[in-house]
């Protein structure tokens, strides 16, 4: 799992327990999950299709920094899944786990387009081509 993103949990995060509004949580991760999948299938126009079960598996308090996971599990003709899960950055204590992530590479359009990738592509790699 490649944890690029962190968050600090402030106070307009929080929901009324004063713990981490499971809302803002996935909007972040769909946000993670578009931005990886634009840079993997090199295309501004990636959208979600599909999310599986979420589970909370523990939460965050005010004052903590989680780091979002993503990892692609498949390559699709138009698609790409991904994998993800939340963690405490100090802790490492799971908070919420996703099996499925299924992004959309769409043309001009707005139909599904093929992106011809089949493998985790690296920009520094792409820049010596």
């Amino acid at each position: 799992m490649n944890f690029h993103t962190r968050k600090w949990i402030k106070p307009e995060d929080l929901n009324p327990n004063r713990s981490l509004f499971g809302g803002r949580l996935l909007q972040w991760i769909d946000e993670e999950a578009a931005l990886y999948s634009i840079i993997q299938l090199e295309n501004p126009r990636c959208v979600t299709a599909y999310m599986s079960e979420i589970k909370f598996v523990s939460s965050a308090s005010e004052g903590d920094i989680i780091e979002i996971g993503i990892k692609p599990v498949k390559f699709g003709t138009t698609s790409l899944t991904l994998k993800c899960e939340v963690r405490n950055k100090m802790t490492h204590k799971t908070i919420i786990t996703i099996d499925q992530i299924i992004m959309v590479s769409l043309g001009e359009d707005g139909k599904p387009q093929a992106h011809g990738k089949t493998q985790v592509e690296y920009v520094k790699d792409r820049l010596y081509k």
